[in-house]
């Protein structure tokens, strides 16, 4: 009997190389992927998660969640199905999922949409205007999000105070933490490091006090890009239905999917978790949402008015990502 067909090696780097521009948390990317010839899986990384931030790493799942999408997604580009067995070892909690290969002539076009976004796709901290578009597109993610398991729970103009508020009290909670603050200046603001957030991608006070729904990083100096534009961004909450490491891998990849399709459509975006941070902040933007669930994500979608993308922000060279083993 003939062996399955598998990727080489080559394009198992290819699409490893590309699906690792992934978003992650500080941009930690807490992920090892190892390749034995027929199955690639992928591990989560405990030296890269946040002790202060993220003490039962359900940001670095979700990270890693984000990763897989993002990894299956360029497989697809390359005509490869993946099928995906998640958190395969009770024993293993650092083992999140194991992918097997079979060919696929035809991907649908929306995936290869969603693929050939991947190099396009950033975090947009500044203010946006309003998505373009968003009675077609909307729909659509909410596809992506039911496919994963979780709601996309778009919200009301007239709930951004509140989101805003807690978004400041997360804030405000976490102030006087002095790990807490030491993690987001380790990670933040190092230029030419190859990880963590550059100072270009960062905002400045006056430009996040226009966004209103946004992480206090370490501010990057009275940079007033786009000018008076008050952040007009469509405010979405990626829920499940639990909490567990399962429903945060979940999570991460429908992220993946909604801000690459929203990158296919020509729309910029940008992932907060500093509000879901905290138990408490979740059961508080419960409220919001309005109906059972656990808050996870909360994505700004808007249309950017700078023809002008930022530089890509660092990532880690494959050969700390990738390894072959027996």
């Amino acid at each position: 009997m003939s062996e399955e067909p598998v990727p080489d090696l080559s394009t198992i780097r290819a699409a490893v190389e590309l699906g690792c521009r992934a978003p992650s948390v500080h941009n930690t990317q807490p992920w090892l992927w190892l390749f034995d010839g027929a199955r690639l899986r992928l591990r989560r990384d405990p030296d890269r998660q946040l002790g202060a931030a993220d003490p039962h790493a359900r940001q670095a799942t979700i990270s890693c969640g984000a990763v897989l999408d993002h990894v299956r997604t360029a497989c697809a580009a390359r005509r490869w199905d993946t099928g995906v067995t998640r958190l395969p070892d009770p024993a293993d909690a650092d083992l999140l999922a194991t992918l097997t290969f079979r060919p696929w002539p035809d991907p649908p076009a929306d995936l290869l949409d969603r693929a050939e976004a991947i190099p396009r796709r950033y975090t947009d901290r500044l203010p946006m205007t309003e998505p373009h578009g968003w009675d077609a597109l909307h729909p659509a993610l909410d596809r992506l999000a039911t496919s994963h398991g979780l709601t996309l729970d778009v919200l009301t103009e007239d709930a951004r105070p509140r989101l805003s508020h807690a978004s400041e009290q997360a804030g405000s909670l976490r102030a006087y933490d002095p790990q807490y603050r030491a993690e987001i200046d380790w990670w933040t603001g190092n230029p030419g490091a190859r990880d963590g957030i550059p100072p270009t991608a960062v905002a400045s006070d006056s430009e996040r006090a226009r966004v209103g729904v946004a992480r206090d990083f370490p501010a990057s100096g009275p940079s007033a890009r786009r000018g008076e534009q008050q952040d007009r961004a469509r405010l979405a909450v990626l829920t499940s239905s639990d909490e567990s490491p399962l429903s945060w891998l979940r999570t991460g990849e429908a992220l993946s999917a909604v801000l690459l399709a929203g990158t296919a459509a020509g729309l910029s975006t940008c992932p907060l978790t500093h509000i879901t941070e905290l138990v408490s902040a979740r059961r508080l933007l419960g409220g919001v949402i309005g109906h059972p669930g656990v808050p996870q994500v909360v994505v700004r979608i808007g249309t950017a008015p700078d023809p002008d993308r930022p530089a890509p922000t660092p990532r880690r060279p494959l050969t700390e990502v990738l390894r072959e083993v027996p």
